[in-house]
């Protein structure tokens, strides 16, 4: 599926892949959440269980942190249809259309970091108002996956052999990236990189894997793009994950000596950029996802290849923004 961080800027704003450039790198909460088509679990009153006050890090009147509610968890949820269904054209099933929701079986068991934006208010129930989600990234840990069945990712790529062969280590998977186009700026940005960070070493994260999106689902448009992965960013075999056979589709579409890696590098999405930068690797194969007109590939990304430069500028105790 797609990235709202890949959507284009609004007018007057600067694109993202030239923001990416930039960096170094309460209301009333509901007594059930539809999920996937068919499927309505229960979610506990009062407070999401694990939800914690504290932030995850402020600029100005931009702050990150985790959602507290199943309503806000449902406002994640209505942006990301606003911007994968509504502008960047997935296809909905009845139920997503009626509900004006993004939502699956996943939802229930992660975590959602949000972006609020404190000088701009969104009406809630009853009457009530409160800061404007601007953004938001779904964080599922290893130990949330098992209760789900499994991460969101495995439905594309055969992670479960990486898992067996790293034991000892936590896998965290990213997914659902999504940003309002007026708010796809340099310190929106930075803020859910900074968020992630900070989540990172709250939860002693050791991996972090998930689906990176290529827009399109013809590969042979994408030949350039995926194959500069194939050749140049591609996982050895310690960390490699392959796409599930009855899906996968091959990346090696060119020869190394025919990527034009400036060209390869203009044509990636911007997270695929980012997280490369950040220093993750791409997995074997790749998979065509109609629903969400893209083609994805396997990014895993181990904490002990960060890069020290990003992790100085956000800060190893991730302090730079820090509230």
């Amino acid at each position: 599926m797609t990235d709202a961080l890949d959507a284009p800027a609004s007018p007057g704003r600067r694109p993202a892949a030239a923001l990416f450039d930039l960096l170094p790198f309460r209301d009333l909460p509901l007594g059930r959440l539809p999920l996937a088509p068919g499927v309505a679990l229960p979610l506990p009153l009062g407070p999401l269980p694990g939800a914690r006050e504290t932030s995850l890090g402020r600029i100005g009147s931009l702050e990150v942190r985790l959602a507290r509610t199943v309503g806000e968890v449902r406002r994640c949820q209505k942006l990301r249809y606003r911007v994968f269904y509504e502008e960047l054209g997935a296809v909905a099933d009845g139920r997503t259309l009626v509900t004006g929701r993004d939502a699956d079986r996943f939802d229930r068991v992660c975590d959602h970091m949000l972006v609020v934006d404190h000088e701009s208010v969104e009406p809630r129930r009853f009457g009530r108002t409160g800061p404007r989600i601007v953004g938001t990234y779904r964080l599922l840990r290893q130990e949330a996956a098992a209760r789900a069945g499994g991460f969101y990712t495995a439905s594309e790529f055969d992670v479960a052999p990486l898992i067996a062969r790293k034991p000892g280590l936590r896998f965290l998977e990213l997914g659902r990236s999504c940003v309002l186009p007026e708010y796809r700026t340099k310190r929106t940005v930075e803020l859910l990189w900074h968020g992630v960070w900070a989540y990172v070493l709250r939860h002693r994260v050791d991996v972090m894997i998930g689906c990176a999106s290529l827009e399109g689902t013809d590969p042979d448009r994408l030949a350039l793009p995926l194959s500069f992965l194939h050749h140049h960013a591609r996982a050895d075999a310690e960390w490699r994950v392959s796409a599930r056979p009855e899906r996968a589709v091959a990346m090696n579409r060119l020869a190394r000596e025919a990527v034009d890696a400036r060209r390869a590098l203009q044509a990636l999405p911007p997270l695929v950029k980012g997280y490369l930068r950040l220093g993750a690797m791409i997995g074997d194969g790749a998979v065509v996802d109609a629903q969400f007109g893209t083609t994805d590939v396997c990014m895993i990304l181990p904490v002990a290849r960060i890069s020290t430069r990003y992790v100085n500028y956000y800060g190893a105790d991730a302090s730079r923004h820090a509230a």
